[in-house]
């Protein structure tokens, strides 16, 4: 996705295939969905009922001489106007609140999907993403399906329905002129709203992105809070937040002045109706062929028709946007993930926990290969070491094999089985990983470590903060392990975060281990430690290390020395300095 974009282009049509596509979340609950549309039924008998009731309470209550018996009639008619007007509002509540659950239910589930659908998204999608801005998109997005479900189905059927009433009943009863009017100005109200509105369409999507691209700007500077810090960049993050801000309201001032322009062109539509039904009433009570109830009258209906009416031009207006939000949901869901198990994979069955590259030729682009051809094994229970210049390709290879990007040619297996036929659930349950950049949720110290079983008890958590010397840390803090870590972790050291990632690595407990450089960020005294209790804890563990620290891998089983993607040498930390080659010389560069 290009940088700071929505989705969806700005040229994109009105696509009603995103109706279609909620459809299923409304059949989910039948029978509510049923009773809310009798209680809409109900309501509008109700609405259409009231000028009637109204025209006969006038006509009762004008006359000359007015009788104690006779005044029981309008009394009737005013109670009866009651209980209408009661049943109108009464009826639109309990619809409301039964199709409440639905909304709600859709809002959940879609809003699950798009979450599970995310996460199932390749590595190189997540990289690109711009946070913020993503954000924004799902947030409009599930706050549209809750308006376009609520108001397509209850507002602007309802209100059509109406309108198809009140036309056939002014024909019925006052003739086709007073039917004319009103179909005429509701074609000239909907036609003109429906063009005004898709034309200041562009002028709502400039706003939402620029409302992105001003919310992913701030969320990029506020994670990176340190780093602005460092380079003393406070003024030009202002600055740079500032000239988003100002795309913003600029996009906003054109926003609104269209606006204007439409509500003036609906102002002037709805005026000039009524005025004319107003006349047109007044004259025949004038010539006699109409009594005053029915003046009344029609000024209800037309008072009544044109409330939902105006409210239906922005309900169009929203429902148009909301459209527009949606289609970026759905467009995040479009997207195509380009890991995928194969049909009716497997479940990795590990029971040796050998780890086997055969040939293995990867590239992230068509310019060069990353990794051109890596063999080696890396059998059950062995330590092996991955060195090399940075770029060699140590860390695409730690990413082939927890499959977050698939290899061109070649194959991985770990117990003869390739990865690539299993589930990528099951592969990567099978391995367990100490990154280099520890990453941490914004959640308390117990929690994070949890994170690598969260079904694990605390007396295995306590278990685990001892193998990775993390206990004495603790016991320093006031809170203990219920101390929370702040944003990514940024309230610890680079060498606390490094302890509670390998805390976490040895509570999820695999066959498989991979380490990252995971001591680069420790101290001498710290390092020796954790090396002797990751030595400990790596009994009966295949373990694939990278090492940029040469002394941290003396005991490997194998080391194997990558160079521009291939395989330079490999063998013992003896073997490789005997050979006198590239090992060696690093071993030498670092020594000094």
């Amino acid at each position: 996705m290009p940088r700071g974009r929505s989705i969806v282009d700005e040229n994109t049509p009105f696509h009603w295939q995103v109706i279609h596509r909620l459809w299923p979340y409304l059949l989910e609950y039948k029978q509510r969905v049923l009773l809310a549309i009798l209680c809409l039924i109900a309501a509008k008998v109700a609405s259409v009922s009231l000028p009637f009731v109204l025209k006969h309470t006038v006509d009762s209550l004008n006359t000359d001489n007015l009788s104690t018996a006779l005044l029981a009639v309008p009394i009737a008619l005013i109670v009866a106007y009651g209980v209408l007007r009661f049943l109108n509002t009464i009826m639109g509540e309990v619809r409301d609140t039964l199709f409440g659950r639905v909304t709600e239910r859709a809002m959940r589930r879609l809003g699950l999907t798009v979450f599970n659908h995310l996460h199932k998204l390749e590595l190189a999608f997540h990289l690109d993403r711009q946070t913020g801005g993503l954000s924004r998109d799902i947030e409009r997005g599930t706050s549209g399906i809750s308006f376009l479900m609520r108001f397509m189905v209850f507002n602007i059927g309802p209100t059509l329905l109406e309108i198809v009433m009140v036309v056939g009943l002014l024909f019925y009863n006052y003739g086709v002129m007073f039917a004319l009017i009103i179909l005429v100005s509701v074609i000239s109200y909907v036609a003109f709203s429906v063009k005004a509105t898709d034309w200041r369409t562009r002028f709502v999507k400039e706003m939402n992105t620029a409302d992105s691209n001003t919310h992913t700007r701030a969320i990029d500077s506020l994670i990176n809070f340190e780093t602005v810090k460092y380079f003393n960049n406070e003024k030009y993050e202002a600055d740079r937040y500032d000239t988003n801000l100002e795309t913003w309201e600029f996009a906003r001032r054109k926003n609104r002045l269209s606006l204007f322009a439409l509500n003036s062109g609906q102002a002037f539509i709805i005026a000039a109706s009524m005025t004319s039904m107003m006349l047109l009433a007044a004259n025949g009570v004038a010539r006699g062929d109409m009594t005053i109830g029915d003046f009344v009258l029609i000024n209800a209906f037309t008072m009544q028709l044109f409330m939902p009416l105006n409210f239906l031009g922005f309900v169009y207006r929203e429902i148009r946007g909301s459209l527009a939000n949606i289609e970026n949901l759905f467009g995040l869901l479009a997207r195509v993930p380009k890991i995928n198990d194969v049909a009716n994979a497997p479940t990795l069955s590990v029971t040796e926990g050998e780890v086997r590259f055969d040939s293995v030729v990867f590239r992230y682009n068509e310019d060069r290969n990353v990794l051109n051809g890596i063999s080696f094994v890396v059998r059950p229970g062995e330590k092996v070491a991955i060195v090399g210049e940075s770029g060699a390709g140590k860390s695409s290879l730690m990413k082939c094999l927890f499959r977050f990007y698939d290899i061109q040619s070649g194959s991985i297996t770990i117990d003869g089985q390739n990865i690539q036929h299993v589930t990528q659930d099951s592969l990567r349950q099978a391995i367990g990983i100490v990154p280099q950049d520890t990453v941490l949720f914004n959640d308390t110290l117990i929690e994070n470590i949890r994170y690598g079983n969260p079904e694990a008890t605390d007396e295995a958590i306590h278990h685990v903060i001892q193998l990775a010397y993390l206990d004495k840390f603790v016991a320093s803090l006031p809170d203990g392990l219920n101390t929370r870590v702040g944003e990514r972790g940024l309230k610890l050291s680079g060498g606390e975060k490094q302890r509670v990632a390998i805390a976490r690595a040895l509570l999820k407990n695999p066959l498989i281990m991979v380490f990252d450089e995971a001591t680069s960020s420790l101290d001498s005294e710290s390092e020796k430690a954790i090396l002797s209790a990751l030595k400990n804890a790596a009994q009966g563990h295949t373990t694939l290390v990278i090492a940029h620290r040469l002394s941290t891998i003396t005991d490997a089983d194998n080391i194997v020395v990558l160079k521009d993607g291939v395989i330079a040498e490999q063998g013992s930390h003896e073997d490789l300095l005997n050979l006198d080659g590239k090992y060696a010389a690093l071993w030498r560069a670092q020594s000094r």
